[in-house]
């Protein structure tokens, strides 16, 4: 510990995406607009910001209207393609219907929404973040929570770098670094790796709901420009996923320069553990309406990410001495409308708000009130409070009558006639049934032209790690995925994972589980869906997994 120099700071924040971006130029708005000094930086694991954003994305403006009215001509990439058609097609194996609009609240018709990369509006935060002095250091992973003597957060360490396989020091080994803050800010997203510990230690969910996950895959495409229709937005519902043993859907957006984003969501409480998500995407691509779209087009980039999906009754305490949680960390997707980026920056922005309130009245690593306060009367908890039944009712009378009842559901709360109840939601990692009640699922082999496997996939990922460095997705116990998935759940790790990161070799008694771990895409399903909990997913050297181009 000696070895590690340290930096102060007056805020620190955990992950360069939406919410931590919003969050750092919202308190150099605040200081510039007192005539203040306010020292904020970022950190951020990926090589450069937006390297490890994965989103569709159609983005509601409003949280960035509010932040910086002036982004529609100020560069920003999201500006160039609003969103000009809403589409919504019920899927058959080989046929689609379409849902009619005027039967779907107005907020989900996606009037005044635009659509591109988030990566790439990450990337333009970023630049406005830096004009006003943040910090922001990519490829360096906040591995460690730092703590005051009173227990209260006192700041992050960044991971060691050059450290072998084995844990002995390489020769350009450099100790991580200590960043100390009055308050320090957490939006690592999806199931972070230091946000699991403090949600444990300040025990932030115990009047919360579990938080439940689907598994997002994308894929870019470059497309037939015949073909591209700039701001045409589709979901789809239905095949080729079955009704009641798992939920999800597709999307495809056509964004700037030819391409269309397109990708598939499971929701990670399916049953049978012979599912495979990867898998499940690829066949989608061969319904006849999407292959259509994708004739004469080539696949581009691909990535995988999950999904925040709890929604209002998953949120947990936001606050704890000296930091708080922001954006997908806390989870802020509004799952009916496939959008978190709006609510996950107004989070930010309410967290600085509240931290520099708290800095400017001289106060250090206590409890940001301000911060849950804003929340509890904003138009994030609203609009949250108001689809918050949407998930469970689907969950629980599947992918038909679900809808149908979450319909009703949402245009009640839309006319104030709120529903008396909440429904409850349960871990995704105790849905699956045994290997021994679940139907094997045989998937096409890929063609490599419309469909494709996992490894081919990985590579247009850009994802790398450097090899000799300590595996960083970790086994409570090593002896489970054999002694235990494997003859219970026929080891569901070899499908459920988008990368090919783990495997079963060998043959009769002569078995192991192997992880590969450099194909990993940082999309933390492993640590979502096992179904003993036995996968800890913690951070690799900074720099290293995916590095998205326009995701």
């Amino acid at each position: 510990m000696s070895e590690r120099e340290s930096m102060p700071y007056d805020v620190v924040i955990v992950g360069a995406g939406p919410s931590g971006l919003a969050a750092a130029i919202r308190l150099k708005q605040l200081a510039a607009e007192g005539g203040q000094e306010l020292s904020v930086c970022i950190l951020e694991k990926g090589s450069e910001v937006g390297a490890h954003i994965l989103s569709g994305a159609v983005v509601d403006p409003r949280a960035l209207d509010e932040l910086l009215p002036d982004w529609r001509d100020d560069g920003c990439p999201l500006a160039a393609t609003p969103v000009t058609e809403n589409h919504h097609w019920v899927l058959s194996e080989k046929s689609k219907s379409s849902f009619p609009e005027f039967l779907t609240p107005p907020y989900l018709h996606n009037k005044g929404t635009y659509t591109g990369s988030l990566g790439n509006l990450c990337r333009w935060l970023a630049s406005k973040a830096e004009e006003l002095g943040v910090e922001i250091f990519p490829g360096f992973a906040a591995a460690e929570i730092l703590y005051n003597e009173d227990g209260s957060v006192k700041g992050v360490a960044t991971g060691d770098m050059g450290v072998a396989r084995d844990g002995t020091h390489k020769p350009d080994y450099a100790p991580g670094l200590e960043l100390h803050a009055k308050y320090t800010l957490f939006g690592e997203g999806v199931r972070g790796h230091l946000s699991k510990q403090l949600q444990r230690q300040f025990e932030l969910c115990r009047d919360a709901d579990p938080q439940v996950y689907g598994i997002g895959i994308k894929e870019l495409w470059d497309v037939d420009p015949a073909k591209h229709v700039p701001g045409k937005v589709i979901h789809t519902q239905g095949w080729p996923l079955k009704e009641g043993e798992s939920n999800g859907g597709g999307f495809l957006y056509h964004q700037a320069d030819g391409q269309v984003a397109l990708g598939f969501v499971v929701w990670l409480n399916y049953k049978n553990p012979y599912l495979s998500p990867f898998h499940e995407m690829q066949r989608w691509k061969t319904h006849p309406v999407i292959a259509e779209i994708l004739q004469g087009a080539k696949r581009v980039s691909y990535g995988a990410r999950a999904i925040s999906d709890g929604g209002w009754q998953s949120v947990p305490k936001l606050v704890m001495p000296g930091a708080a949680l922001i954006g997908d960390t806390a989870g802020f997707l509004n799952v009916p409308r496939i959008k978190g980026t709006h609510t996950a920056m107004k989070s930010g922005m309410m967290a600085a708000e509240a931290a520099f309130a708290a800095v400017q009245a001289g106060r250090a690593s206590d409890e940001l009130t301000a911060y849950p306060e804003a929340y509890q009367t904003s138009w994030v908890e609203k609009e949250l409070r108001g689809v918050r039944n949407v998930v469970p009712l689907v969950k629980k009378f599947g992918d038909t009558w679900g809808t149908i009842f979450s319909g009703a559901a949402m245009w009640m709360e839309l006319l104030g006639l709120r529903w008396p109840f909440t429904m409850k939601h349960h871990p995704d990692h105790e849905s699956l049934w045994h290997a021994s009640h679940a139907t094997p699922i045989e998937y096409p082999k890929p063609d490599g032209v419309l469909t494709f496997d996992r490894l081919s996939s990985v590579f247009v990922s850009n994802t790398n790690h450097e090899e000799d460095q300590p595996v960083h997705l970790t086994l409570k116990d090593p002896d489970i995925p054999i002694g235990y998935n494997l003859p219970v759940y026929a080891e569901p790790a070899q499908r459920y994972c988008p990368a090919g990161v783990y495997e079963v070799v060998g043959e009769g008694d002569d078995l192991r589980f192997q992880i590969n771990a450099q194909n990993c895409v940082h999309c933390k399903t492993c640590d979502i869906k096992d179904p003993t909990q036995n996968i800890n997913w913690v951070v690799p050297e900074g720099g290293g997994g995916p590095n998205y181009p326009n995701m």
